[in-house]
């Protein structure tokens, strides 16, 4: 072959291949599922969410709050401080005239902590899903067998009457809706009373107008807690996200997963000199310590970050 003939075919050859890269290019911009693909240079960073202050000086310094729009986890085994930071931050949300709702699953909260500590009750919805409210017990002066009513029952003189149906009778000279008062041994499941706390949260996240939503499960075995789905935790996320609510989860565990946009553990902190054997001391003080576990507030990977703080002691006894 002569030489003019190989010039001739290298100089048609990135002639063909740029008409075949103008074929590829036109047939990938008409592709209906490259539609929603934006490129990079048009990707917008999300701005940070608006925090939540939790009253506590330290923990503002190292998260700058609770965020709205998110799911917040807060994690810590039993006397690790999960109970003063919640009595704190509802505290300072019910202070600036913010509504907060407390979903208590075990039924724990003590009002007169919450007084001690300033939640202003007239701002604070506290839903009660444990044993004593939902399925509480209480005894007739005629009867004093154990009866567990349902959780639609409410007590009037004693007595227990289910108001799911439309029947109308008198009690006592009080209107009342009742069927009967409930058999004996009809005790509602740990899976019934949890699916009972879900439901709460659910319904109050879809009615918005809340500033904070705690959802205490601190006092739920762990192995009932493990058993709540990772979708029921993606809806909670997804009907919080883009509202000014901020969605805060107490447990001892971590549940909640990948839909926490912030995981704090919380620990107890004893410091006591060792001039006496340990069944002989008396506790003086105890510091919490706060470990920031994941974070997706940063704009890159964040790394374990702890703090000390301590709480005033709200009851004794």
């Amino acid at each position: 072959m002569s030489s003019l003939a190989l010039n001739n075919s290298y100089t048609s050859l990135p002639v063909s291949f740029l008409d075949k890269k103008t074929v590829v290019l036109k047939h990938i911009a008409q592709s209906e599922r490259l539609v929603a693909v934006r490129p990079a240079s048009r990707l917008e960073v999300r701005p940070r969410p608006e925090m939540v202050s939790t009253g506590i000086v330290q923990l503002d310094a190292l998260t700058g709050g609770i965020p709205r729009g998110c799911l917040t986890e807060v994690c810590g085994r039993p006397s690790s401080g999960k109970s003063s930071m919640l009595l704190a931050t509802m505290a300072s949300v019910t202070r600036r005239g913010e509504f907060c709702v407390l979903i208590d699953a075990s039924d724990s909260f003590d009002p007169s902590s919450g007084a001690a500590a300033g939640v202003e009750f007239s701002k604070l919805l506290w839903i009660r899903c444990g044993k004593s409210s939902v399925f509480g017990y209480r005894a007739s002066a005629k009867n004093d067998q154990t009866r567990v009513p349902h959780p639609s029952a409410f007590f009037v003189g004693g007595e227990a009457f289910d108001f799911t149906d439309s029947e109308h009778m008198t009690h006592d000279g009080q209107q009342i809706i009742s069927k009967n008062v409930l058999a004996n041994n009809q005790r509602p499941t740990a899976n019934d009373s949890l699916e009972h706390v879900l439901k709460s949260t659910d319904l109050i996240l879809q009615s918005g107008g809340f500033g904070l939503v705690v959802l205490d499960l601190a006092g739920i075995p762990d192995k009932f807690v493990r058993r709540i789905p990772l979708a029921s935790w993606f809806r909670f996320q997804r009907t919080v996200e883009h509202t000014k609510t901020a969605l805060m989860v107490v447990s001892e565990i971590v549940c909640a997963q990948t839909c926490a946009a912030l995981v704090m553990k919380l620990s107890a902190v004893i410091d006591q000199p060792p001039t006496k054997p340990s069944h002989a001391q008396l506790l003086k003080e105890m510091h919490i310590e706060a470990e920031i576990m994941r974070s997706r507030l940063e704009g890159k990977p964040m790394q374990s970050v702890k703090t000390t703080f301590s709480a005033q002691a709200l009851r004794a006894g």
